[in-house]
C-alpha cells in the first residue's frame, strides 16, 4: 500500500472515531446550517470565480513574460484556471492529474511542456513561499490577541518547515542540468517498466528518453531565464498573495454567514495544514481527508466544535459544488475541442 493511500486510511479511521463521540456535536452542527445567511452565503459564488482568476494569473501572468498566450483572452485563462481546479478534485492524483491536464491544454495555445511545467512550479513555489510569510504573521497576530496554544505552535512550525524544505528541494533538482538528465533516465526506465507490466508487456516504451530529456531541459532553460531576471516574478508573487488570501476568505464568508466570527489568522494555519494534508491524499480533492484535518484543528484552537463543523462542512460544499458542476461544462468543451486531435 502506497504512503498516500495509508494516510487516507488513517485520515478515514480517524474521521470515523471523530463521527461517533462527536455525534452530539454534529447533530447541533445540522441544527446550524438552518440559520445561514442567504445574501452572505451567496457572496462565496463572486468570490470563488475571482479565486480562479487570481490562481491562473500566479501562471498566465508568467507565461505572458516569456511572451506566451498573446492571443489567450483573460476569460480562456480563468476557465483554464476553474478546469484544473475540476481534474484535480475528481480525480484522486495528489495534484498531478491537473498538473498534465493545464501541460496539456497550454500546449494547445503554443506553449511547451516544459514552460507550462515551470509556470506550475512557480504556482506552487510561490504559493508557499507568500504562505509562509502570512502564517508567521498569523502566529504573531495570535500572539498578540490571545495568546497560542501548543496545537498552533506545533502545527505552524510544521508546515513552515515543509514548506520551506519542498521548495529548497525543488530548486536544488530544478538549478542543475545534470541532476534533470539522470532524472529522466530514471522516470524514463521506471515508467516503462510499470507499463509494461500494466500492459502486460503491450507497450514497453511509452516514454522516449530523448523526449524526456528535452522536456527537462525546458525546464532548466527557464530556471536560468528567471535567476537572470529575478523580477519577471514580481507579478506572479503578488498574485499569490492575493490568491491565499481569498481562499482563506471562502472559508471565513462561510463561518459570517452563519453568524460567527473565526479570527482569519486560526484560518490561515488551518488551511496551510489541510492544504498540505491534501496534497499526499489519494482520495479526489481531498475530500474527506480535508475537513477531518480542518474541523479537527479549529476545535483544538478554540472553536466550538459543532461551529467547526457545519462552517467547514458548508463552505467546502459550496465550493465543491460550484467547482464541479462549472468545471465540468468547459472540462468537456475543452475535450470535444482539442481530445480528437491529442498527441
Amino acid at each position: 500500500m502506497s504512503f498516500r493511500s495509508w494516510v487516507s486510511l488513517i485520515t478515514i479511521l480517524l474521521l470515523a472515531l471523530v463521527i461517533y463521540f462527536g455525534w452530539d456535536q454534529i447533530t447541533k452542527a445540522w441544527g446550524l446550517l438552518g440559520s445561514v445567511n442567504i445574501w452572505i452565503w451567496l457572496l462565496l459564488i463572486p468570490a470563488q470565480l475571482l479565486s480562479y482568476y487570481t490562481t491562473g494569473e500566479m501562471m498566465f501572468s508568467y507565461l505572458r513574460s516569456r511572451g506566451e498566450l498573446k492571443t489567450t483572452s483573460r476569460w480562456e485563462m480563468t476557465r483554464m484556471a476553474l478546469e484544473l481546479n475540476f481534474v484535480n478534485h475528481i480525480l484522486p492524483s495528489g495534484g498531478a492529474a491537473g498538473f498534465s491536464y493545464l501541460g496539456w491544454v497550454l500546449h494547445r495555445h503554443g506553449v511547451s511542456p516544459g514552460r507550462a511545467t515551470m509556470a506550475q512550479i512557480i504556482r506552487f513555489v510561490l504559493s508557499f513561499v507568500s504562505f509562509v510569510a502570512m502564517v508567521i504573521i498569523a502566529v504573531i497576530i495570535l500572539a498578540f490577541d490571545n495568546g497560542i496554544n501548543q496545537t498552533i505552535t506545533v502545527v505552524s512550525s510544521i508546515l513552515i518547515i515543509t514548506a520551506i524544505g519542498g521548495t529548497s528541494f525543488l530548486i536544488y533538482v530544478v538549478s542543475n542540468h545534470q541532476r534533470l538528465i539522470s532524472l529522466s533516465g530514471w522516470i524514463t526506465r521506471v515508467v516503462n517498466k510499470v507499463m509494461a507490466k500494466l500492459t502486460r508487456g503491450k507497450k514497453k516504451n511509452i516514454l522516449v528518453l530523448s523526449s524526456v530529456e528535452e522536456f527537462f531541459t525546458d525546464i532548466h532553460r527557464d530556471y536560468l531565464e528567471i535567476r537572470r531576471e529575478k523580477k519577471i516574478l514580481i507579478r506572479p508573487l503578488m498574485w499569490s498573495v492575493i490568491t491565499n488570501v481569498l481562499d482563506v476568505s471562502l472559508i471565513l464568508i462561510a463561518f459570517i454567514s452563519l453568524g460567527y466570527w473565526i479570527n482569519p489568522a486560526t484560518l490561515f494555519i488551518a488551511f496551510g495544514i489541510t492544504s498540505v494534508v491534501s496534497i499526499i491524499s489519494s482520495s479526489p480533492g481531498g475530500a474527506g481527508v480535508y475537513e477531518a484535518v480542518m474541523i479537527s484543528f479549529l476545535a483544538s484552537s478554540g472553536v466550538q466544535p459543532d461551529v467547526a463543523i457545519a462552517g467547514i462542512l458548508l463552505a467546502r460544499a459550496t465550493l465543491l459544488t460550484g467547482t464541479i458542476l462549472f468545471g465540468y461544462v468547459f472540462y468537456q468543451l475543452t475535450i470535444n475541442k482539442y481530445g480528437k486531435n491529442s498527441d
